[in-house]
């Protein structure tokens, strides 16, 4: 690709218009307008254009919504608009994978094959839609012309948090009236219909069991099914705002002092606690402040967050909110994952309606203090879920992990104290605040406090999202999801996610506490319960775990850029039984894989990329682990 300025074709008139629609039209000729006698002499743009450079992945979102892909011409005129090195954009444009900078048929669908559908029957349904659509990534000619007849393509994607429901698919609709459509469950048959101008919201209630009976163990469930998530009245009738108006009655210390009191640790894996993070942000004398809800939930085999999304979006608000409230800021930002339609279209219209009545702006219910939030729509990376790369990413930048220190609290977003938190940590505060820090502590355990959502997705009767006080066992909450799918013999459980462990039923017992399950060598991570039955091809989802991490590395390091490479290539001879030399040295040589992107990689995701693969050898559930699940390498 060319990636100097006016080498390419010029943009269309619909490219030009879709830039327009968010970056409003060009002031001069040195921002991509016609061109003046008075452009001679003067220029316009410089450095106030390149404050704008956070409007990129917006940008770009909508090139691509109208015309399906984001064409060279395309690209050099938001390179003009925003002041960016065609280069620069070039490199965000090709790193998200949502976004496609080659001619592209109006409809694209992403299939999921990830963990959960892979044990729900993915490759077959990858096979129906080679036999109806043709081959994957097919569609479109280098010019841009259907090859297909079907003015449709489609290709493999990772998890896209639909994992309650088994087989799932996204379709990008480019056009006019653009659209994100996702079915789950997905059959071949559901795309057309879905395409059709009169099609019908694809809107299905979440699967949350336990809202079907006894509902007085649920905190951040208890409304989801009994609200109406587009009605700011209705949050209101069932208590909404009253947390945030107790927040500024206890002033921002007091809040942190509850948070501390609570002992509320991150559930986003980290398990970091919350108070340490905006008690920095609130003391630093930097300013401006920012606050940031990471709803980028790509974790495979996590849920969690977009059901809280999509059936309690003003709750969330209301958590933010309080965030920015006690940090002292006057900003947010929800950044969520561009798999999510109904959830960012939710959020939208909820801040919308809070805007409009006064809970958020420059006047916040009339206390005197301002704060707004703007959702930020992701493009397809993983890696953006870390807390530094995310912050990269808002900023129009590739999604990389930052070294750290410094740490976001001291320069985060925009190079200012930034507090970062994701959806169920942040919708802890406002039942903490409700029931104070100390009671709140009171629940589960001594280090492992409140209670803890749990994706649970696999071979089991009940999928769906669970809530459970700390403290519960893995026996327990399989057996509170039904049990194993169709009486079948448990083989394993993966907890975490992709970047977790496996378990095997010997760990049944095992309390699931952040302690409790770091001392079995695992982690609760997102969140994720992968239930495994003796019919599942453990093979087969130990290479798509190894797949996804060489996909989703975003290259800036070596032990990750090329660990999750040469995981993926000693997986791969275990399982055609081709080792280099003995499978001991293989094995060996995965430790030492391990160890070195544990210990050398920038970012999490490198440092718990072999996780899965290394407990799986221990386990024995490939060729070439022990039998016995003791750890011990066989010759």
């Amino acid at each position: 690709m060319d990636l100097r300025l006016g080498a390419a074709t010029p943009a269309t008139e619909d490219e030009r218009a879709a830039v327009a629609s968010v970056l409003g039209p060009p002031g001069s000729g040195w921002e991509g307008g016609d061109r003046t006698a008075a452009d001679g002499h003067v220029a316009f743009g410089g450095h106030a254009a390149r404050t704008r450079r956070h409007l990129l992945l917006p940008v770009l979102h909508a090139v691509q919504e109208r015309v399906g892909w984001i064409s060279p011409g395309a690209l050099d005129h938001v390179c003009a608009r925003l002041t960016i090195a065609p280069a620069e954009a070039y490199g965000v444009a090709s790193f998200y994978a949502l976004f496609r900078t080659s001619p592209s048929p109006s409809a694209v669908v992403h299939v999921c094959d990830d963990l959960t559908c892979q044990a729900n029957g993915a490759e077959q349904i990858c096979e129906q839609m080679e036999n109806r659509f043709g081959a994957e990534g097919g569609g479109a000619g280098a010019n841009g012309a259907i090859s297909n007849g079907a003015g449709i393509t489609w290709q493999r994607s990772p998890c896209l948090g639909q994992c309650d429901r088994g087989s799932a698919a996204m379709i990008q609709h480019a056009g006019a009236e653009p659209a994100r459509v996702v079915l789950a469950p997905f059959r071949p048959d559901q795309v057309r219909p879905a395409l059709a101008p009169a099609r019908p919201a694809a809107v299905t209630s979440p699967l949350v069991p336990q809202a079907e009976g006894d509902r007085s163990s649920l905190r951040l469930m208890r409304r989801v099914g009994r609200l109406d998530p587009g009605s700011l009245d209705s949050y209101r009738a069932a208590g909404g705002y009253e947390m945030l108006r107790r927040a500024v009655t206890l002033g921002p210390q007091d809040v942190i002092r509850e948070l501390k009191d609570a002992k509320l640790l991150g559930r986003g894996g980290a398990a970091f606690p919350a108070a340490v993070k905006w008690e920095a942000v609130a003391t630093n004398p930097v300013r401006p402040h920012y606050v940031v809800c990471n709803a980028d939930e790509s974790e495979p085999g996590t849920f969690k967050d977009r059901v809280l999304m999509e059936e309690d979006p003003f709750a969330l608000l209301e958590a933010i909110t309080i965030m920015g409230y006690t940090c002292g800021a006057e900003q947010g930002y929800l950044y969520i994952r561009g798999e999510y339609p109904l959830a960012e279209a939710r959020l939208r219209h909820a801040v919308e309606q809070a805007r409009a009545r006064g809970f958020l702006g420059a006047d916040v219910m009339g206390e005197g203090f301002a704060f707004d939030i703007e959702v930020r729509r992701g493009a397809g990376a993983y890696i953006a879920g870390e807390e530094t790369a995310l912050c990269n990413s808002i900023e129009g930048k590739r999604a990389e992990p930052r070294n750290k220190p410094p740490f976001p609290a001291q320069s985060g977003l925009f190079g200012k104290p930034t507090a970062i938190n994701n959806v169920e940590t942040l919708l802890c505060v406002p039942e903490i605040l409700s029931i104070g820090g100390p009671a709140f502590a009171g629940i589960g355990t001594e280090r492992s406090t409140g209670t803890r959502l749990l994706c649970l997705s696999g071979c089991v009767e009940h999928p769906g999202l669970y809530e459970f006080e700390f403290g519960v066992t893995l026996r327990q909450v399989i057996k509170a999801a039904g049990g194993v799918r169709d009486g079948l013999p448990l083989r394993a459980v993966l907890l975490g996610g992709a970047a977790g462990s496996f378990v095997g039923p010997d760990a049944l017992d095992t309390p699931l506490t952040f302690e409790g399950v770091r001392a079995i060598g695992a982690t609760l991570g997102s969140g994720v319960v992968l239930v495994l039955d003796d019919t599942v091809d453990v093979t087969g989802l130990l290479r798509r775990i190894a797949q996804f991490f060489r996909d989703e590395s975003c290259g800036q390091c070596v032990p990750c850029r090329v660990g999750t490479v040469r995981q993926e290539e000693l997986l791969g001879r275990l399982t055609r039984g081709t080792p280099l030399g003995s499978t001991r040295q293989e094995l060996a040589l995965l430790e030492d894989i391990a160890a070195v992107a544990r210990d050398a990689s920038i970012c999490g995701l490198g440092q718990t990329a072999v996780s899965a693969a290394a407990s799986a050898v221990r386990l024995g559930l490939i060729d070439g682990g022990s039998s016995a699940g003791n750890g011990k390498v066989p010759t």
